[in-house]
């Protein structure tokens, strides 16, 4: 084992024991401890994933993989071989007026930790943000119109990275399934399939 998965590991081990946050639900959930140049960050887990053991485990999920199918991996080839993170890594609850609750400034900033650790001991060339909470934490938040299909070379860490936003998967949303979201997503998945640290993933052995 890489000194870079034995600390992928041993930080994963401490995630998995937090309990910073008294109104978010656990479990953690996280994905799999993945050395990849290539990192996804989601919103939070809904209360499917909790159970499930795993992110996008339900119905975004099987939208969200249907899309990286069209560039050359399926569910299991992803979860394999792409770091999955996400805002929050617990379920946040319900939203008494419906829908699940948007986590609080103080409960970003808790799993923030935790997001920064793992982008330093990857360091990936390429970030995959899906959904507006996970875009706002790196660009300055803007229509979707305006940032989904565009490469956008930040310095995250210090370190220059691509960021290529996607919209949520959720079926609740219309947006990536009417225009100019489902072009712009299309064009955002042509930009993922052609960077240089989604071809290394493709070419790695499984």
């Amino acid at each position: 084992m890489s000194n870079t998965a034995q600390r992928l590991d041993r930080h994963q081990a401490q995630l998995k024991r937090c309990r910073l946050c008294p109104s978010m639900l656990g479990p953690v959930v996280t994905g799999a401890p993945v050395v990849s140049p290539v990192l996804l960050i989601g919103q939070a887990p809904g209360a499917r994933e909790g159970p499930a053991g795993r992110p996008f485990a339900w119905t975004a999920g099987k939208t969200l993989f249907s899309w990286f199918a069209r560039i050359g991996l399926d569910e299991e080839e992803f979860r394999n071989r792409i770091y999955m993170a996400a805002v929050c890594r617990c379920y946040p609850g319900k939203n008494p007026r419906g829908g699940d609750r948007v986590p609080s400034q103080d409960e970003i900033a808790n799993c923030a930790r935790w997001l920064g650790a793992e982008i330093r001991v990857l360091r990936p060339t390429l970030i995959l943000p899906v959904g507006k909470l996970a875009i706002a934490q790196l660009l300055t938040p803007r229509p979707l119109r305006d940032i989904v299909g565009r490469i956008h070379r930040i310095d995250v860490l210090d370190r220059p990275t691509d960021v290529v936003p996607l919209p949520h998967p959720s079926g609740a949303s219309t947006w990536h399934r009417t225009e100019p979201g489902q072009s712009l997503l299309a064009t955002a998945l042509r930009l993922i399939g052609s960077h240089p640290a989604w071809k290394k993933v493709i070419a790695s052995p499984p």
